[in-house]
């Protein structure tokens, strides 16, 4: 164990710590989401080992394989922020990136000029594959639980994503 592993778990700590405070009724949420937020680092440490020698975030990933996804290769950027469910800014930041790495170039909407499309090059679509393959291997095949307590836990996550607004199946 290295000096910064810590000899205990810190998030059942501050839940004692919660409960002792007078907070128990909210001591059991505040476990939940902290652990949500460390499995989430924990989880983007793996993607960005796999993704961090391809030159890619997440966010850039995700661009390129919903770009590669389509059935022409390209999509309106309003329709990518939709779809990723971010801000139009964190769009165009990614497309901006992708498109400096010769992932992804911008064009016009043939029937209306006014809309922009971000389309993958082929260049795009091979580091997407690879990013993918790396993945599926290192991070997506092996998340850490069995199949049956995998799919529990994304039922979980899918009544707290329609609880905070999402539109789920």
């Amino acid at each position: 164990m290295s000096p910064s592993t810590p000899r205990r778990d810190p998030i059942r700590e501050a839940h004692r710590q919660w409960s002792a405070h007078g907070w128990g009724d909210a001591a059991d949420g505040m476990a939940m989401v902290t652990s949500l937020v460390r499995t989430t680092q924990l989880a983007m440490e793996r993607i960005d080992a796999v993704l961090r020698p391809l030159e890619l975030s997440f966010a850039r990933y995700e661009v390129l394989q919903l770009l590669s996804f389509s059935s022409r290769g390209q999509m309106p950027m309003m329709k990518l922020g939709s779809l990723l469910q971010v801000h139009p800014t964190s769009v165009t930041s990614a497309v901006d990136r992708l498109e400096r790495q010769g992932f992804v170039e911008r064009l016009r909407g043939e029937t209306d000029r006014r809309i922009v499309l971000a389309s993958i090059t082929d260049a795009g679509r091979e580091v997407a594959a690879r990013a993918t393959d790396g993945l599926n291997r290192d991070v997506f095949a092996a998340p850490g639980l069995d199949h049956d307590r995998l799919v529990a836990l994304t039922g979980l996550l899918r009544e707290l994503r329609a609880s905070g607004g999402d539109v789920v199946d």
